[in-house]
């Protein structure tokens, strides 16, 4: 796959970390141990379509010569 030179961050595991951020704001933990269940669990439902639109985000990219207007 070819790369704009102007390319944002393209980084998968950024999207990854915005959904399972979304998936667990508002839900309070009592401690460590719940937390990061709770994570698990989130990480565990977080669509196949957040890593599967990759390429649609970067032909975005490369359509916009690596900016935004």
């Amino acid at each position: 796959m070819e790369w704009p030179s102007q390319s944002p961050d393209l980084n998968l595991i950024e999207h990854l970390w915005e959904e399972l951020e979304r998936c667990v704001s508002g839900i309070r933990a009592r401690n460590a141990d719940k937390k990061f269940s709770q994570l698990q669990t989130a990480w565990a439902q977080i669509p196949q379509s957040v890593l599967t639109n990759l390429p649609r985000r970067c032909q975005a990219v490369i359509d916009s010569r690596g900016f935004a207007d």
